[in-house]
């Protein structure tokens, strides 16, 4: 009599997701991770058409996919898990050539559907262990977006461990009715501060797993949140101080609805190029990033809104030519 074989055991990879807020330090933060845990495959969701985030992550040379377009809740959300499949199949094929999965969901996307792909779809479920939930809280939210954005709510709900950033920009004050919003929608979770992205990978990693409830039922198609987004090129150099006084004027004039402003930028100068980053009003100073064979001088900036603006493209292209 043939003794059947024991089951294979299937060698599950670890998952990591990263969410936060427009603007809240998500992509800094993983930027400072990878130079701690190299071996590492990532997966960026990007709310606008033109991908910006993965710029930052140029020195890094880990396996990169980009989903651009919409957020992993509700545009691309089909595209998760045959993506999550192909980078399963590699791994099988490579000999294992990464040792985890970062997922860095767009900042306008609650992570439920992306939990509910790891945890309830069979073939996803049976070759990843989602290990923990990231996410970042600027110490310097306005509240009012809290109050006002579902989405901020439940990428905070969601977390294993809250990362507060920017805490080097805020007061006390600030830091402590952040603190408090904290503890009435993550009273559970590990908190963690971290100043440009600087953080213990080991303690931020060692995520300790909350118990998870996702309901029986598939889930429903989500309301529209009501964001849009706007890409312009610039297909010449141009001087940052003009860059500069354009972008300060659009948050000024177009306020709170104008909620992320992203992209890279050429000068005159030199050809690396600026990376520009705005979020709530704020303009930060830009920084330069290392050239790549691959640059091909076009300037190109993301706006992000609740809601769209007419007229914002005119009123940027109006004011980069001095008028």
């Amino acid at each position: 009599m043939l003794t059947p074989l024991p089951p294979k055991i299937i060698e599950r990879i670890p998952v990591y997701i990263i969410s936060g807020f427009l603007g809240s330090g998500k992509t800094t933060l993983l930027n400072r991770l990878l130079s701690h845990v190299p071996q590492s495959a990532v997966i960026i969701n990007e709310f606008g058409v033109t991908p910006i985030d993965q710029q930052l992550l140029r020195e890094h040379k880990v396996p990169l996919s980009t989903l651009a377009g919409g957020c992993l809740c509700c545009q691309v959300r089909g595209s998760l898990t045959p993506l999550l499949k192909n980078l399963r199949m590699a791994w099988d094929a490579g000999n294992k050539p990464f040792q985890r999965v970062i997922i860095e969901t767009s900042g306008v996307a609650n992570p439920e559907p992306v939990l509910d792909s790891l945890l309830r779809e069979r073939w996803i479920a049976a070759r990843y262990s989602l290990q923990g939930v990231i996410s970042t809280v600027s110490a310097i939210m306005d509240e009012e977006h809290l109050d006002f954005f579902p989405e901020a709510q439940a990428q905070i709900a969601w977390a294993d461990t809250v990362v507060m950033t920017q805490t080097d920009l805020a007061d006390y004050r600030q830091i402590a009715r952040i603190n408090r919003r904290l503890d009435q929608l993550a009273p559970t979770a590990t908190r963690l501060t971290a100043v440009q992205g600087v953080v213990d990978p080991d303690v931020l990693l060692n995520v300790s797993e909350k118990f998870r409830r996702l309901r029986d039922e598939g889930l429903p198609d989500p309301p529209d949140h009501g964001f849009s987004s706007i890409t312009l090129q610039l297909e010449a150099p141009i001087a940052w101080d003009r860059v500069e006084a354009a972008l300060v004027y659009l948050t000024t004039h177009y306020g709170k609805q104008l909620v992320r402003v992203k992209g890279l930028v050429y000068t005159p100068e030199q050809n690396r190029p600026l990376l520009v980053q705005g979020a709530a009003g704020k303009l930060y100073p830009p920084t330069r990033l290392p050239s790549r064979l691959s640059d091909d001088g076009i300037g190109r900036l993301v706006f992000i809104s609740h809601g769209e603006i007419n007229g914002l493209s005119e009123a940027l292209m109006t004011k980069l030519r001095g008028v």
